[in-house]
């Protein structure tokens, strides 16, 4: 009898368990999912991205010239960032090995390494592919770094996450960033019909095709498997209307990843909308987050500090509108509470808006933290004691009240040395404007009384 030996085809010698492996692997392949059986297997299948795809853009060059260099791909989910690091490795012939760093941790980075130590032995290139690198903490980011700079793999990470903020510097400065865009619309109707096509389906009605689309959001993994519920759910018809769309998926919501780069996007957008006085636009982004599962009590605090930021006091109202729309949401809750909060969007997006007070904040808090300990003017500090009042404590201080159109004209308020400092310069725009002109008539009152003859002792009338 033969007895194998490790020099032996395994196949060959063992038929009982090996003769099958072909027949498994198409039944696995049929059961994957839809996005699973249609990731292209070329670049030239790859839909979308034809900043990095067209001839002559970065990766193009990269996987004709077989040279790929160590690179972060940064996009929303379902961009293609996956398919772009096995198709970029297979152009070298890479060894291509995959870590979740959302699983992965400090065996599974030391087992990368052995494996790429291995490979480089037999003569043969490694891409350790990393995805959502962002999870990954510093010290597991920094395991990298020695292996990229002395050539042992080539780094390929992604991340749906800003990498500035989330990949360590060092490891960003040893890997170009490339950006992947969600998917057009045209480019998502041309994945619908090659996924129509693989599954031999009935057509979508026009209207369900357009909806299934905007539906996905940019997102092409998104829309297969949408898809792929829709035929299963309606198996044997002729074609697929809207009402059968609705149906099978229910409501979707958007993409809105409720503390990523695309929560604070939208965010970003509300406020923007709102300085920029677009209640339209304002409207849309908060239906926007809101719709994507955006907690509205984070909404309605984020409306209160616009308030306080962009309107200020051009519109004193709006602060106090925005915290009513606040405790009109706590009591009523969603749905009904939502609609407060849109009130208190429009209006902050039609009030006149003011930064002054927000810039003047910011200032004299610069200022005092710079600044030494400036003792209080004399005429300024409590008396309460005779000790106090003997010590030079309040005087020369003259009560407003007592002072014509209560104003104490030429008495001086602000440390030795900060005498003329202007923190707070109100907007020509709504109250403010107001609040402008009468500081202007208290500062000339004060130019008055310091231009009086100080022997007199009389102040300028008014003052």
């Amino acid at each position: 009898m033969n007895v194998p030996t490790h020099r032996d085809d395994p196949q060959q010698a063992q038929p009982g368990l090996f003769a099958d492996a072909p027949v498994r692997q198409r039944r696995a392949a049929a059961t994957a999912p839809l996005a699973e059986r249609l990731r292209p297997q070329r670049l030239d299948d790859m839909i979308g991205q034809p900043q990095l795809l067209a001839p002559g853009r970065p990766l193009r060059v990269a996987f004709e010239s077989g040279r790929v260099p160590s690179m972060i791909l940064w996009g929303p989910p379902g961009t293609g960032k996956t398919t772009l690091a096995r198709l970029l490795a297979g152009a070298t012939g890479a060894h291509f090995i995959v870590l979740s760093a959302v699983l992965a941790g400090v065996k599974e980075i030391r087992d990368a390494v052995e494996q790429a130590e291995a490979m480089r032995r037999a003569g043969r290139a490694t891409v350790v592919f990393v995805d959502e690198v962002h999870r990954f903490n510093k010290a597991q980011q920094d395991a990298f770094l020695p292996h990229v700079e002395s050539g042992l793999f080539t780094f390929i990470g992604a991340t749906t996450e800003n990498p500035a903020f989330e990949v360590n510097s060092a490891l960003l400065s040893r890997a170009a960033v490339h950006v992947l865009e969600p998917l057009a619309d045209a480019e998502l109707e041309q994945l619908l019909r090659r996924a129509q096509a693989a599954l031999a389906a009935p057509p979508l009605a026009p209207g369900a095709c357009a909806r299934l689309v905007e539906q996905a959001d940019g997102d092409a993994r998104r829309l297969l498997n949408a898809y792929e519920s829709v035929v299963a759910a309606n198996a044997g018809v002729a074609l697929i209307d809207e009402a059968m769309l609705e149906r099978a998926l229910g409501r979707l919501l958007r993409r809105g990843d409720k503390g990523g780069d695309v929560f604070y996007d939208q965010i970003s957008a509300l406020h923007k909308s709102v300085r920029g006085s677009d209640p339209d636009a304002a409207l849309y982004w908060l239906a926007r987050m809101l719709d994507a599962g955006v907690d509205p009590r984070y909404a309605a605090r984020r409306i209160v500090r616009m308030a306080t930021e962009d309107i200020g006091l051009a519109d004193p109202r709006a602060l106090r509108l925005a915290l009513d729309a606040a405790e009109v949401y706590e009591r009523l809750g969603s749905p009904e509470g939502e609609l407060a909060l849109a009130e208190a969007v429009v209006y902050l997006a039609v009030a006149p808006k003011s930064n002054a007070v927000y810039r003047a904040w910011g200032a004299v808090r610069e200022r005092v933290q710079r600044d030494g300990s400036r003792p209080v003017p004399p005429h300024l500090r409590n008396a309460p004691t005779p000790l106090a009042r003997q010590l030079g404590h309040g005087a020369g201080y003259r009560y407003a009240h007592d002072e014509a159109e209560g104003y104490a004209a030429g008495l001086r308020y602000l440390p030795e040395g900060l005498d003329g400092e202007r923190f707070y310069v109100p907007t020509a725009r709504g109250l403010e404007q107001r609040i402008g002109e009468r500081i202007a008539q208290l500062r000339a009152l004060d130019a008055a009384a310091e231009a009086a003859p100080p022997e007199s002792g009389v102040l300028p009338e008014g003052g």
